[in-house]
């Protein structure tokens, strides 16, 4: 695959860092607007709702009360009545008090100032020219005089005038600072949407740009390397934004390396496969030759025995006795050298074979051994049959590698147990034969060497236990061929437990 190159590139950072900061700038001037404004709106509605309103309150209150002094007025004008008096009093009590708020508010406000101060003198020429007088004259139905009660209420009609029109100001203030505060409000809202508006397209433009220079070279430095795993000539480009071309250019580097170590490892595993190959022609071509002589030699020894019976010496029968048992030593090495090759070379066939007689049988081949030491034999095997696909006869080499260690490892007058039954498991049905002997066992600290080959444990060595050290190797093997696996568990001095796990056939045999 051709690689490209481009002019020279930008760090991410310098990529990213400019979009980060017109971003932050935007950002701030937005959060700078929305205070601004919310200021504004603020100061407006605080303006509003505690300087002009409470003031035309106020002001309406002034008018209640020059209205309750008119009314008490009147009240003892008819009557006479002291308790119009009292009403007199404490509504011209009031008074002031109104009249001072609206004079405060007022005092930055030349055109309302005037208004007021003319509502003010009017109220004052009122109380002056007829609402104190006439509170301060007798009172009662005969009192009465047109005359004064008629300039009374054109005195009281100027009151009125001064005040609607005082109310008519103060109600336009009032709509101007609420279609301030409003407008303000409106306004901050809109440079808001603006701004956020305008914050839009620089990120969708901030985004478009950085997709173009960082994030479509790194989906294709991905898809590259998912495309390696199918293509190894597959090559990165050379795309993107510093950081991205390195890792693009580790990455080339890193998939030419495997190139050359795919290709070593080839030549290797040509090698090893030749070796494989040439170890079992030895073993095997080995094998075969010393068989020849090791039969020619026990039959000698057989001989040999035959003639001189009953008249060898001790030591000659000794070491009669020691040549037989070399020459079974090595016979038997060398059948299990042979069965170890087959196992790890051989084409397996399969069929399907029912685990039960299987086992049975090579409990049968062990019982004669078995009995000459004592040795009890347990079986469980059940009744129901149990298929697996298998290589008869290498199944059965296995089982009996098993058992037959099982009872060599024994102590006489031991026992040995074999069970087989069925476990559901993830993955699957598991036919499991397991195989339990209560002889020396296997120290701890050799455990994990246990199916390496020519391996034997320390006490069956000390114990001067017969062995090659190669039927664990040949029974793993063998199960590892049929798609199952050997668990030990095993103390020393308390014996072993062998546990052979296989597949169970599924669907018809």
């Amino acid at each position: 695959m051709v690689v490209a190159e481009s002019a020279s590139p930008r760090t991410v950072a310098r990529t990213v860092t400019p979009a980060l900061h017109r971003l932050a700038v935007l950002l701030g001037v937005l959060a700078l607007i929305a205070i601004l404004g919310v200021v504004l709106s603020t100061r407006a509605v605080d303006d509003l709702t505690e300087g002009l309103q409470p003031a035309s309150v106020a002001n309406q209150s002034v008018l209640q009360d020059l209205t309750d002094l008119e009314s008490a007025v009147g009240a003892w004008a008819r009557s006479g009545d002291p308790g119009a008096l009292d009403d007199y009093q404490q509504a011209l009590a009031r008074l002031p008090g109104h009249q001072q708020v609206v004079a405060q508010y007022a005092a930055d406000d030349a055109r309302l100032l005037g208004l007021v101060q003319q509502q003010r003198a009017a109220a004052e020429r009122w109380l002056d020219d007829y609402a104190q007088p006439r509170i301060q004259a007798p009172g009662g139905a005969e009192t009465f005089r047109m005359a004064r009660y008629r300039n009374g209420q054109r005195l009281f009609e100027q009151v009125r005038t001064a005040h609607q029109e005082t109310s008519g100001l103060f109600g336009s203030r009032v709509r101007e600072a609420s279609a301030d505060a409003t407008w303000r409000l409106r306004a901050t809202i809109g440079s808001v949407a603006v701004l956020t508006l305008l914050g839009w397209l620089v990120v969708g433009r901030s985004r478009r740009r950085l997709l173009a220079e960082v994030s479509r070279p790194l989906v294709a430095l991905e898809a590259v390397v998912h495309q390696m795993a199918k293509d190894p000539s597959a090559r990165a480009r050379l795309d993107g934004p510093r950081e991205v071309r390195s890792v693009a250019l580790a990455l080339n580097e890193l998939a030419d390396a495997q190139s050359r170590a795919r290709a070593v490892e080839q030549k290797v595993t040509e090698e090893l496969r030749v070796l494989d190959t040439a170890r079992d022609d030895f073993v095997s071509n080995v094998s075969h030759e010393l068989r020849t002589p090791l039969t020619t030699i026990h039959g000698y020894l057989e001989m040999v025995a035959e003639e001189f019976e009953d008249t060898m010496t001790p030591r000659h029968e000794r070491i009669l006795e020691a040549s037989r048992r070399n020459v079974a030593r090595l016979k038997t090495l060398i059948d299990d050298l042979l069965t170890l090759s087959k196992a790890e070379n051989r084409t397996t066939t399969l069929e399907s074979v029912d685990l039960v007689p299987l086992v049975r049988d090579a409990v049968t081949d062990v019982s004669i051994t078995a009995s000459g030491r004592g040795i009890s034999l347990e079986q469980d095997l059940g009744a129901a049959p149990v298929m697996v696909l298998a290589d008869r006869p290498m199944l059965g080499r296995a089982f009996l590698n098993v058992l037959s260690n099982a009872v060599k490892f024994s102590l006489d007058q031991g026992r040995v147990s074999v069970s087989l039954f069925v476990e559901e498991s993830d993955d699957g049905a598991m036919a499991v034969v397991s195989v339990r002997d209560r002889g020396i066992g296997i120290p701890a600290a050799e455990l994990e060497r246990l199916g390496s080959r020519f391996f034997r444990a320390s006490n069956a060595v000390t114990n001067e236990i017969a062995g090659t050290g190669l039927g664990l190797r040949i029974v793993q093997t063998i199960v590892d061929k049929h798609g199952g696996d050997v668990r030990i568990d095993s103390e020393e001095g308390r014996g072993t437990r062998v546990v052979l796990r296989l597949p169970v056939q599924t669907g018809p045999s």
